[in-house]
């Protein structure tokens, strides 16, 4: 049965076996090791690491319960933000900016002692499908550093994925955690929208973003979820969780459990990928599970959908860089006019621009009915197909990514092509549904192949457990560490 990094640590903690300030310098030791190769960190922060290791010491020496998450070393996207931290978007507009609050996220964390160890690499305002998109240059995949760690939370799932940090922070608004998690071989939950504040999160698509964990093991993300999920009054649109903590639900029985497959799903995966999600189906029979195949038409509307929606709502919420309130303005203008257009040239980067000028296109006179509005009325259709598919069964499979991580490069050659990874992530977004991604094998090349399973609205406990088991059943055959990391 596998144990998380994070009971592991919190027990090596706790025993004495090892001081808080010890293990927080191991990782930022590993950090300037393996960043050169990994590039998963933008910005490292030891003094704000070793002044909480100061204190979670300070708790151990007085013989004090420390909590989950207490002294375990950790990392946050970098669009998270934190208060006198810089924290730039991985783009050139941001650069310098240091928020003056706390996302709600981190402020819970912070509160709980977590051991901050930096910002983490992301495609630019979380733009991309590659992390190349990153003014700072993309982070490497820790299981071959010459293919990507996806996106956009391509930085946190480096950096999970080559054990420089024990669990991270990222965002999803079409795939952005899980993607990158199936690209890493680790695991990525994508929780309910709402069920996590968003207060902080420097917005891309605000009806699509969502803040979850990023992690080596499920019970990690349950544990991590659970210290997250609280309603916030700073957030319109949190709830919390609902019901009791996720991690109880673990090890639950899943004899009966119906797994539903929209065929859909599997339309265009590679046959590696399909393969390695039909021996996942064995596993889960041989747990007692039922296996449902159906159809979800509506699918083909996803991926148009999202991208009309999401790019809409990326050219609101981007107006607000224009030089004048805070980050980079350009050097030399005539006038005001000038000074706003030459500064959004120069500081957004290509992919930024180009669903900038697709998000105004498609909300302007003439053409707000045929796209945006057409693309919400569809919205609410994929919403009511996920609907009727959970009355048939109690979770779904598909797989992450039609494929495993791709040569650095291809994203940018061909950035169309790249916009398909996120074919079979998005309608759990579109859908505000909770989703988890989970290693279920690896391709001829040693790539990592990921499945996830996807829930009805605030179903993440039996989503989790349904993770977990698949997770303990198949043990050693999808999960392979990378060369890089602290070994503790």
């Amino acid at each position: 049965m596998a144990e998380g990094k994070i009971k592991h640590y919190g027990k090596l903690l706790e025993n004495k076996e090892i001081s808080c300030k010890e293990l927080t310098e191991k990782f930022l030791s590993e950090i300037e090791t393996a960043n050169k190769d990994l590039n998963a960190y933008v910005k490292v922060t030891p003094e704000t690491a070793l002044e909480t290791a100061k204190k979670v010491d300070e708790k151990i020496a007085k013989g004090e319960k420390l909590s989950p998450l207490e002294g375990i070393p950790m990392t946050l996207k970098d669009n998270i933000s934190t208060k006198g931290i810089e924290t730039t978007c991985c783009s050139k507009i941001l650069e310098g900016y240091a928020p003056i609050y706390n996302a709600t996220v981190w402020e819970t964390l912070s509160s709980e002692n977590a051991v901050l160890l930096g910002k983490t690499n992301m495609d630019e305002f979380a733009m991309g499908s590659s992390c190349e998109t990153s003014y700072f240059g993309g982070a490497a995949n820790p299981h071959n550093i010459n293919h990507v760690a996806g996106g956009s939370s391509g930085g946190v799932a480096s950096a999970v994925g080559g054990n420089i940090a024990v669990y991270g922070l990222g965002s999803d608004t079409g795939g952005s955690i899980r993607q990158p998690a199936s690209f890493c071989g680790i695991v990525g939950l994508k929780p309910t929208y709402g069920a996590v504040s968003r207060y902080g999160l420097i917005a891309y698509a605000s009806s699509f973003d969502q803040i979850g964990p990023i992690t080596t093991t499920v019970e990690d993300s349950a544990i991590v979820f659970d210290a997250i999920s609280g309603y916030d009054k700073m957030d319109s649109t949190s709830q919390g969780r609902k019901g009791a903590p996720t991690v109880d639900s673990l090890k639950n029985d899943i004899k009966g459990l119906k797994i539903g497959i929209a065929r859909e799903y599997l339309d265009g995966v590679r046959d590696d990928v399909k393969l390695a999600i039909e021996k996942a189906c064995e596993v889960y029979k041989s747990l007692g599970a039922e296996i449902v195949y159906f159809n979800l038409p509506a699918l083909k509307y996803a991926l148009p959908v999202y991208y009309i929606l999401a790019c809409a709502e990326a050219s609101s919420n981007l107006g607000r860089y224009d030089g004048i309130r805070y980050g980079y303005r350009t050097s030399s203008y005539r006038d005001v006019n000038e000074m706003i257009c030459k500064t959004r040239s120069e500081g957004f980067g290509g992919e930024v621009k180009r669903r900038i000028l697709l998000g105004t296109y498609v909300l302007s006179a003439g053409y707000y009915d045929a796209y945006y509005k057409k693309a919400q009325n569809l919205r609410g259709s994929i919403v009511n197909a996920f609907k009727n598919a959970f009355k048939s069964c109690d979770v779904i499979l598909a797989p992450t990514v039609p494929m495993t991580a791709f040569e650095k490069g291809n994203a940018i050659s061909d950035p169309i092509e790249t916009y398909l990874t996120d074919i079979c992530t998005v309608p759990v977004n579109i859908a505000g549904l909770p989703g988890i991604s989970i290693p279920c094998g690896f391709n001829d090349k040693g790539m990592p192949i990921g499945m996830q399973l996807i829930g009805d609205t605030f179903c993440e406990s039996k989503i989790l457990n349904a993770a977990w088991q698949y997770e303990n059943a198949a043990g050693s055959d999808v999960f392979k560490a990378s060369e890089y990391g602290v070994k503790l």
